[in-house]
């Protein structure tokens, strides 16, 4: 016990008296940008993704972009995020000449890798809605694509709402590599910290505690809404 609670003291002194706290607060406001903002390009990329798959295959364009949006779905899910980011930071970028901030590449590959997921999310929400939900948006002479933005996904959202909630804490979950391309998130903020106390013991639990934290707070506010949006759907 003596010696953790040296362990405890040290943790203290890097975190409250040399600023450790600001590297902290720096981690955590990186990993929920890059978490949130990774999510909602996920989710336009994988709703016009899963639009594309489900269009009736009668014409050659729907074809041609059937085959695009497998294969980048492909790419993404069969390759580890961590390899997205090194190849993109470190091949893709200096090969055209461009200059991107490790949090600015963390958003985008997080964004693309999340679209492949929620996709094949989001094709299972509107498969799973009647279909005579798209028939009779149809027959009142909306078109496909009206019909989909305005009856059908919605109505898929509401089914999908849990598993959405599951990608956005795997995106949480997954923003711990974002080191490998420069980006301070919380395993950088409390590595410092391990670093400069010499102790990781007490850093590596406090920054687990920290990602059951949000994890619990994610899981909460998706219940809320699930159970907002049953209430609406009992009023209905």
């Amino acid at each position: 016990m003596i010696l953790f609670a040296m362990k405890v003291n040290k943790f203290i002194d890097i975190f409250l008296n040399q600023n450790g706290y600001v590297k902290v607060l720096e981690g955590l406001k990186n990993t929920i940008i890059i978490a949130v903002l990774g999510l909602a390009i996920g989710i336009v990329i994988g709703t016009l993704i899963a639009t594309v798959r489900v269009v009736p295959k009668y014409k050659t364009l729907p074809k041609v972009l059937n085959g695009i949006c497998s294969f980048y779905v492909g790419l993404f899910r069969g390759t580890p995020i961590v390899v997205q980011l090194l190849v993109f930071y470190y091949v893709l970028l200096p090969l055209v000449g461009a200059h991107m901030t490790g949090v600015q590449v963390s958003i985008l590959i997080f964004g693309l890798n999340s679209g492949a997921y929620v996709s094949e999310i989001m094709r299972g929400g509107i498969q799973s809605v009647d279909p005579g939900q798209m028939e009779g948006g149809r027959s009142v002479g909306l078109s496909f694509a009206t019909t989909m933005m305005k009856i059908v996904i919605p109505q898929a959202v509401k089914n999908i709402l849990p598993t959405l909630g599951n990608e956005f804490i795997a995106l949480i979950k997954e923003t711990s590599v974002v080191s490998f391309v420069g980006a301070a998130d919380l395993y950088v903020a409390f590595n410092y910290i391990g670093s400069n106390s010499y102790e990781f013991m007490v850093p590596y639990l406090v920054m687990a505690i920290i990602y059951i934290v949000l994890v619990l707070f994610i899981s909460l506010g998706i219940r809320i809404m699930e159970r907002s949006l049953k209430k609406s759907d009992r009023r209905n």
